[in-house]
């Protein structure tokens, strides 16, 4: 039996405001881990999708390095760093073996991702007002 693990973000369950990009490819990224967990699951390959919210890591910290657009991409970090509590890479890494070991297709260690992302699926119109006003909020710091 072997397990693997694939890092999505909650940007690929959820959306990133300020980076198309990103955004794509971490939805990408959930589609494809669900493939694969359906794929080869039968055949002894578990597959967890790992979808934390902000880690502080350079990335994260990068700034407007980040993106070719400053601007862009001071709006997207804005976005992740006031949407919950930023974590250390270690205790997203502890949550993620627990997650590996139980054998968990979604790895979230921010629990509000999944209440955020029931509250997309239960409504995606309510949604994405609700995000359309978030990004205004946002855009309003500037």
């Amino acid at each position: 039996m072997s397990a693997g693990w694939h890092d999505a973000t909650a940007v690929g369950l959820l959306t990133q405001i300020g980076s198309a990009p990103y955004a794509v490819t971490k939805h990408a990224a959930v589609g494809f881990a669900e493939w694969l967990a359906v794929t080869y699951g039968d055949k002894g390959i578990r597959v967890s999708c790992v979808c934390p919210m902000g880690v502080d890591t350079d990335l994260l910290r990068a700034g407007s390095q980040t993106f070719a657009d400053a601007a862009e991409s001071e709006q997207a970090i804005r976005a992740v760093v006031s949407a919950g509590e930023v974590l250390t890479p270690e205790r997203v890494a502890a949550e993620i073996l627990a997650g590996v070991a139980d054998e968990r297709f979604l790895i979230l260690p921010h629990p509000q991702v999944l209440e955020m992302y029931r509250h997309k699926g239960s409504d995606y119109d309510r949604w994405i007002s609700g995000m359309r006003r978030y990004q205004a909020t946002l855009a309003a710091q500037n």
